[in-house]
Formats: C-alpha cells, structure tokens, sequence
C-alpha cells in the first residue's frame, strides 16, 4: 500500500491546503471537493498541484507536519515549481 503526502490549491481561495492519505490521490481529492464539513469545504475547486509518495502513514504524516511547520507559502509555491 501507497500513503501520499499532497498539497491541494483553491484558485478562488487563492490558499493551499497540506494532507496525507491512504487513499487514492483521485479519491481524496474527489471527497474534498464534495459536500462536507472541515477546511476544504469551503470550495469544490480544489486540484492536486504536488505529492510525495511514502511506504508508510507514519512518514506521510511526519511529512505533513514538517511542511506545515515551515508556515510558509513561499516554501510550498518551491515546492511545487521543483516538481514541474
């Protein structure tokens, strides 16, 4: 089994969301963007724009919390143009 680490972006938000998962990364971002309550709700435009494939959900995690803790927009935005 794959655990991913991805970043989501909102062009009517303009903001970036971090997350880990288990799932598929079409499935998890196909309950983003529905009908629930939570961060992402706000919108149903959201896309993949980076992920990080990990063996575990203890590193995805680890993974999400070390760019979370960088607080940074500029870090993801590196982040994600290192990737293209």
């Amino acid at each position: 089994m794959k655990f991913y680490f991805y970043i989501l972006y909102s062009k009517q938000l303009n903001l970036y969301y971090q997350g880990h998962t288990g799932n598929t990364l079409e499935e998890r971002l196909r309950k983003h963007n529905s009908n629930h309550k939570g961060f992402t709700s706000k919108t149903n435009d959201w896309e993949i724009v980076y992920f990080e494939t990990f063996q575990t959900k203890s590193e995805a995690y680890q993974r999400e919390m070390e760019v979370k803790k960088m607080k940074s927009r500029k870090y993801i935005e590196d982040l994600i143009n290192s990737s293209k």
